[in-house]
């Protein structure tokens, strides 16, 4: 089995699931080994997979069966990295189940693409495979299998507040569970008046949803999902500021480009895969034209130096102001 996704809570709760599948009512003690990026480095070189490979190749001991959990296995992004790995399922020990979980280790800043040799082994072995963190549609849809598949029935206005409070952090649904479980019983009903004590302040929220009301000139809406961002998201004012930069370099950068469709858009920015990107900033770009465009990235310009010490206002109404006036320019 191949777990993989970049969200350290829901990664952790999918690794869970795959052991009470595979474990059963086997004692975990016994059954289950765990190597993580402890076991690969060392003070002295490079991460090496050898741990695992030595782990997958150990016979069980009191038991008819061993698991084992490669944790972290996003550290070795390489072919040749993983090659020692591709080379055990050409004789793998039957008696082992081979969880690996794509992830990254500390300090990775982001996580590479499986290596095509692992892809392509673990098609040829039958692996399941599973994305524990999903993008956009994906998590929406993750939070609803959860939902459905709890003890509890909620209804239709609870689900819209649970989905809503909680925004990109799914990790957070089965705690939730757990709670609005114990305390109204296995079987209850639950409307959103019942569980809205439960679900505290409001969580992150995808930085395309701040994005998307700012370009729709939802000044209201924009501002709520900032909040959402900074508050509930933890995240710091310049890592939102980050973000409209992105939005709007691309803009300016199709500005007068003669760029007829989204794949020449996305062409000229130099995107890869889906060109749904590239037309969102290209009907952006349409839609401000030259004079708002160049105001945009004035505005973006003024906040960040206000953020970096030119301004004694408080950083969170710096960015409150510049979210309303850019949502006002596609207004």
């Amino acid at each position: 089995m191949l777990i993989k996704g970049d969200d350290p809570t829901l990664v952790s709760q999918a690794v869970q699931v795959a052991l009470d599948e595979f474990v059963g009512d086997g004692d975990r003690s016994l059954m289950v080994e765990e190597v993580t990026e402890v076991h690969y480095t060392s003070d002295d070189g490079p991460a090496e997979i050898t741990p695992l490979i030595n782990a997958a190749h150990t016979p069980p001991f009191l038991t008819e069966r061993r698991v084992v959990v490669g944790r972290h296995v996003g550290l070795f992004s390489k072919a040749e990295q993983v090659k020692p790995l591709v080379d055990w399922f050409s004789d793998p020990l039957d008696t082992t189940d081979l969880i690996l979980v794509w992830e990254k280790g500390t300090g990775q800043q982001r996580m590479s693409p499986v290596p095509k040799s692992l892809k392509e082994v673990l098609k040829g072995a039958g692996a399941t495979e599973v994305d524990a963190a999903p993008k956009g549609k994906g998590r929406k849809m993750l939070l609803e299998s959860k939902l459905a598949e709890s003890p509890v029935r909620f209804d239709a206005a609870a689900k819209r507040l649970i989905g809503d409070q909680l925004g990109d952090n799914v990790g957070r649904a089965d705690a939730i569970i757990g709670v609005v479980v114990s305390t109204f019983g296995e079987g209850a009903a639950v409307t959103a008046a019942d569980i809205e004590p439960f679900l505290g302040q409001a969580s992150d929220v995808p930085p395309w949803e701040l994005t998307d009301a700012i370009d729709g000139g939802d000044i209201s809406t924009a501002l709520e999902k900032m909040h959402r961002m900074t508050r509930g998201g933890d995240r710091h004012a310049l890592q939102v500021m980050a973000t409209l930069h992105g939005h709007y370099q691309k803009a300016l950068a199709l500005d007068g480009s003669g760029a007829v469709d989204e794949r020449a858009a996305a062409d000229l920015l130099g995107m890869k895969g889906s060109t749904f990107p590239a037309k969102k900033a290209l009907n952006l770009s349409r839609k401000l034209g030259p004079e708002r465009t160049k105001r945009a990235i004035g505005l973006l310009a003024q906040a960040d130096l206000d953020l970096r010490g030119g301004s004694a206002i408080e950083s969170e109404a710096v960015m409150e102001l510049l979210v309303a006036r850019l949502a006002r320019l596609s207004a």
